[in-house]
């Protein structure tokens, strides 16, 4: 039976807010300044500050600054399991495990 409420409604650009946000905890419980960040991470310092203020960064730096702060494995783990709501939902899952290629379930 399909949800008939969401109320976890979240854009695009309020995931990049809280990945931020995070980001710059971590770096910041651990006493590291943006520089710092910069040599353990080779992320140039102004691509930090601009995540941390305007929410963007590449998927590669974001790997870099998420690896040099010790998310090795969190990272590993992103989307490593599938997620399902329905019985119906997990046997498609379990049914396209081994498919090579989507199909376009949009198109008419």
């Amino acid at each position: 039976m399909p949800l008939l409420y969401n109320f976890d409604i979240e854009t695009p650009d309020e995931l990049l807010t809280v990945l931020a946000q995070n980001m710059q905890k971590r770096r910041l419980e651990k006493g590291l300044s943006r520089e710092a960040l910069t040599e353990l991470s080779g992320v140039p310092t102004p691509t930090i500050a601009k995540f941390e203020q305007k929410h963007t960064i590449s998927l590669s730096s974001f790997v870099a600054l998420a690896k040099a702060l010790g998310y090795s494995k969190a990272i590993k783990e992103l989307l490593s399991e599938p997620l399902f709501s329905t019985m119906e939902e997990l046997e498609l899952i379990n049914k396209n495990k081994s498919r090579k290629k989507g199909r376009n379930v949009f198109s008419k």
